[in-house]
């Protein structure tokens, strides 16, 4: 096994109205913990000084900004 089946839900996960865990539960939590890593790291950082001086990135949310930089990161990556 993987470690990221949605079949089972060793961490618990959140439990929906009716009682029942949420598949996705541990996918937010992790999602959550991963983009504060990042809008922590220095290439975050440094990536978002360059683009202040653009106004492109302040009026977005921190979730939006995260994904920008992933999207450009990989963008580049890829080349």
């Amino acid at each position: 096994m993987n470690g990221f089946s949605s079949e089972s839900n060793a961490g618990g996960g959140a439990k929906s109205q009716q009682g029942e865990s949420s598949p996705f539960a541990d996918d937010v939590t992790i999602w959550e913990n991963l983009k504060s890593a990042i809008a922590n790291s220095s290439g975050f950082q440094r990536w978002q000084l360059e683009r202040s001086n653009e106004n492109a990135i302040d009026h977005l949310t921190l979730e939006l900004r995260v994904r920008r930089y992933l999207r450009e990161t990989l963008e580049t990556l890829a080349y």
